[in-house]
């Protein structure tokens, strides 16, 4: 919840002061060089010829630029070693709070000609401040400025990844991104890259925005005791890092009262006589400051030439009548705290760090509109997928006239309802009312009702109903109804290895035309996610819908994900080798996966298998092919391809044709391991050793060949019929072998929840070798997070011992712990333990019984 909230408030706040630090941002970056700029672009008019004698001292510069402008001088600002113009500040007119600027030659005393640029930039400077709005202005940068350090914190946190030791994981951009993806990766890592720099130019630009956090700051890094620091009000320090780049006529807008007192007398020959002496000769410039009347200190800022960086500034404090100082504080001999302080403004625009430090504030100043424009486009992207859900779901049923079409659906793993959902979705688009429903929740009444239906149905195992959709068989396609008004069609998904391929699909069929319905086109069958017969399913809602167009449905894309580590699980096992996988997610990962899911894996063959296999049907491996447009070796090509033991439909061909004429190896899928708050993605696969003592394509490439901190390919498939039950309720946990993937994450989050009535039955060959997390299970289990433990190891003994016997043995207990709520959760192989539990479970609880508590969703399954 708190992660949501954070987030809302993340992309809320992002949008709306998101422009104004963009304009903030690039005036900032335009500003962060205005002094290297005018010097550019006013070659000739601020031009200065160097005189061996020196700058002139102020008295007689002050003499020579009052009778030149006829104006009264309040400041000086005057390098005196770099040969670069001065600048002089003058009285300001009646009720403003600054006076005029002229730059000037220190050399001679002359006036110089107004540079060209220096409006841009106090226009720039009065944007970055003020918007050109004056207080109101202020308001609103000083709370983006706030916003920022919102932004900075929470996207940190909001972006964590997985892997938070490795700085892949935070800085690298995948440049193979597309949409949305690549929207996310560049405003992430660019963050992450920015984050330093933001932070630093947010928490010192407070310093200009708000009283109370000015003399908060004042008082945490000033050396002076806090009864002799100046007030809020009193602006002390405001100005210690001002130097060339911060041009007096940039300050605050406002009416000013004029200022009372006796008129002001300047010794300057003694104020410059006490300049020097506190100086010394190695200072580079000096900024003098007069009172407005008589009665009042003038102030100093002086710059040596070992100062750490531009703003080091020196100051003294003197009487303007007299030039007695008063106080000198010197930069070198102040805390590192109010080093700090003093260098505020040098923080802020990065030169405290140098040229690197200017130019990396500058990049990161521009770069603030990127973060405004990719929020905007993620913040758009999730509007629209928001209105394609609440059009593909609320809207069901209201678009359009006459009765709705009913689309059913029966899922095992979750892909049939996804494409139940598409379904409904290009139908509605043409203007259908559409009703979406779980085959197991439908009766006869509704079906005799509807007058048109779409079936999308899965077949598990070899011919059997998914789960859900088992009571429905059993009641339904057991008895007559009159559908004789019905149109339907079929989507059937299946996996053609097995005999009975699409064998529900097939019963339901025939069913429905026993019953006199009518089909509106042949049953489209789908092999593993066949991306053809999908199309060709679009295809006929197309015609069935009058529409021209075919919505493409697209997979979610595969990430590059890296194995960071592998275990193994079962050494000196009398079976196959167990592993335990870590797989890291690359920087800006979409996957966000919970207890139950699963990822689907692109397995590659392995180099040595590829080698051989052309070696022995003497092939050349360079030879240049073509996938998906991408020119790349015969060798690589291979990698994705099944290679085949007979070879005599491939003699002769080119190597292109030879490519095109093998099969593509078809994506693995794993249960998940672990929890998205672990870390990192885990998983559990066991190998798959051949006769011949191969190793299984995907289980001996994962386990063997990918090296440690390779990448594969990856994508998650949501598996909600595995899905944790929320709720406080009992939880029976049953599997076998690798089974113990997805129990464990499903106990994990259990644990997490804080339900301690969880039951594990988990079975096994041999308690010494292949008792798979034994350390994690027995610790829930001493914690009392988990409140029985059955152990299965069918080898340790004389006769075999199965999960499904130790729950025969526990049958009141079963029946005790459904009588409360508990939701069971099978996971392991189909052949031996599932079906074993399926028939110990009705024996104790009954057909009728066990089929409601699936229909509920107590009855959970994933089995392979």
């Amino acid at each position: 919840m708190f992660k949501k909230v954070l987030f809302q408030l993340h992309w809320l706040l992002g949008i709306s002061a998101g422009l104004v630090l963009s304009v903030m941002g690039v005036t900032g970056a335009a500003y962060s060089f205005q002094d290297e700029i005018l010097d550019w672009l006013n070659a000739d008019t601020l031009r200065i010829e160097v005189s061996d004698s020196g700058v002139l001292p102020p008295a007689e510069l002050v003499r020579k630029i009052e009778a030149a402008e006829g104006k009264q001088v309040t400041g000086l600002w005057v390098e005196t070693q770099s040969g670069g113009p001065a600048r002089v500040f003058f009285m300001p007119p009646p009720g403003e709070r600054r006076g005029p600027m002229r730059w000037f030659d220190p050399y001679t005393g002359e006036l110089l000609g107004d540079p060209v640029g220096q409006p841009f930039f106090g226009l720039m400077l009065q944007l970055h401040r003020f918007l050109a709005m004056g207080e109101t202005g202020k308001q609103i940068t000083a709370a983006s400025t706030l916003a920022l350090i919102f932004f900075c914190l929470s996207g940190l946190y909001l972006r964590w990844p997985r892997q938070a030791g490795s700085w892949r994981a935070w800085l690298t951009l995948d440049w193979a991104r597309k949409g949305r993806s690549f929207n996310w990766d560049l405003h992430a890592v660019a963050g992450t890259w920015c984050l330093a720099l933001y932070l630093l130019a947010a928490l010192t630009g407070l310093f200009w925005s708000y009283e109370w956090y000015r003399a908060g700051l004042q008082r945490l890094l000033a050396d002076a005791p806090s009864e002799q620091q100046a007030k809020p009000g009193e602006r002390r320090g405001e100005g210690r890092g001002e130097g060339r780049g911060e041009r007096r006529e940039g300050g605050r807008p406002g009416m000013q009262q004029a200022p009372s007192g006796p008129p002001l007398v300047v010794d300057y020959d003694a104020v410059w006589a006490s300049i020097r002496e506190a100086a010394g000769p190695g200072m580079t410039a000096y900024n003098l400051r007069l009172p407005p009347v008589g009665g009042q200190p003038a102030t100093v800022f002086y710059l040596l030439g070992d100062s750490s960086h531009p703003r080091a500034t020196n100051q003294i404090t003197l009487d303007p009548a007299t030039g007695k100082v008063a106080r000198v504080e010197r930069y070198a001999e102040k805390s590192f705290k109010a080093q700090l302080l003093t260098s505020i403004y040098a923080l802020h625009v990065g030169e405290y760090f140098g040229l690197t430090g200017r130019i990396l504030m500058m990049l990161a100043s521009l770069a603030m509109p990127l973060f405004f424009i990719t929020g905007w486009l993620l913040y758009l992207d999730r509007r629209r997928k928001k209105r394609a859900i609440k059009a593909a779901r609320g809207g069901l049923g209201h678009g359009g006239d006459g009765e709705p079409w009913l689309i059913g659906f029966a899922s095992q793993s979750g892909f049939a309802e996804q494409l139940a959902w598409q379904s409904a979705g290009q139908l509605q688009a043409a203007g259908y009312p559409v009703r979406v429903q779980q085959l197991g929740e439908l009766d006869a009444g509704q079906l005799a009702e509807a007058r048109n239906a779409l079936f999308v149905v899965s077949t598990f195992g070899d011919g059997e109903a998914p789960d859900a959709a088992r009571g429905f068989e059993r009641k339904m396609l057991g008895q007559a109804s009159q559908l004789a008004d019905l149109r339907f069609a079929v989507l059937a998904l299946g996996d053609r290895q097995y005999q009975h391929f699409c064998g529900f699909a097939h019963r339901l069929q025939a069913w429905l035309q026993g019953q006199g319905a009518n089909t509106l086109f042949d049953t489209v069958e789908v092999d593993n996610g066949d991306a053809g017969a999908l199309q060709s399913w679009q295809q006929h809602l197309a015609s069935l819908s009058g529409s021209s167009l075919v919505p493409a449905w697209t997979e979610q894309p595969f990430e590059t994900w890296t194995l960071a580590g592998r275990e193994h699980l079962n050494p000196g096992s009398q079976g196959e080798s167990t592993w335990l996988l870590r797989l890291g997610a690359p920087a800006g990962s979409q996957i966000s996966w919970q207890a139950g899911d699963l990822v689907e894996i692109l397995p590659r063959q392995a180099d040595p298998r590829i080698q051989g296999w052309l070696d022995r049907h003497g092939l050349d491996g360079e030879a240049q092919v073509t996938v998906d447009g991408i020119a790349q070796p015969l060798r690589q090509a291979l990698g994705a391809r099944l290679l085949p033991d007979s070879f005599e439909h491939l003699v002769g061909l080119h190597p292109q044709a030879l490519l095109d004429a093998l099969i593509v190896l078809s994506v693995r899928q794993y249960s998940i391991a672990s929890l998205e708050s672990d870390g990192a993605l885990e998983l559990i696969v066991r190998q798959e050793q051949h006769a011949d003592g191969t190793l299984g394509i995907a289980s001996g490439w994962l386990t063997h060949a990918l090296p440690v901190g390779a990448n594969l390919p990856l994508r998650l498939r949501r598996n909600a019929r595995f899905h944790r039950l929320e709720g406080e309720r009992p939880a029976i946990f049953i599997g076998n072998g690798t089974g113990i993937a997805g129990l464990r994450a499903l106990l994990k989050a259990n644990v997490a929840a804080g339900n301690g009535r969880n039951w594990l039955l988990f079975g096994e060959r041999n308690q010494a070798h292949d008792y798979y997390c034994r350390d994690e299970i027995e610790g829930w289990l001493a914690s009392g997070e988990l409140e029985r433990l059955d152990l299965a190891f069918s080898r340790d003994q004389a006769h075999k011992v199965y999960v499904q016997d130790r729950l025969r043995e526990a049958g009141a207990e079963v029946r005790a712990w459904v009588e409360a709520g508990a939701v069971f959760y099978i996971c392991g192989s189909l052949q031996g333990m599932a079906d074993g539990v399926d028939r110990v479970l009705r024996e104790l609880l009954g057909d009728e019984a066990l089929d409601a508590l699936a229909a509920e969703g107590r009855y959970r399954r994933d089995v392979y």
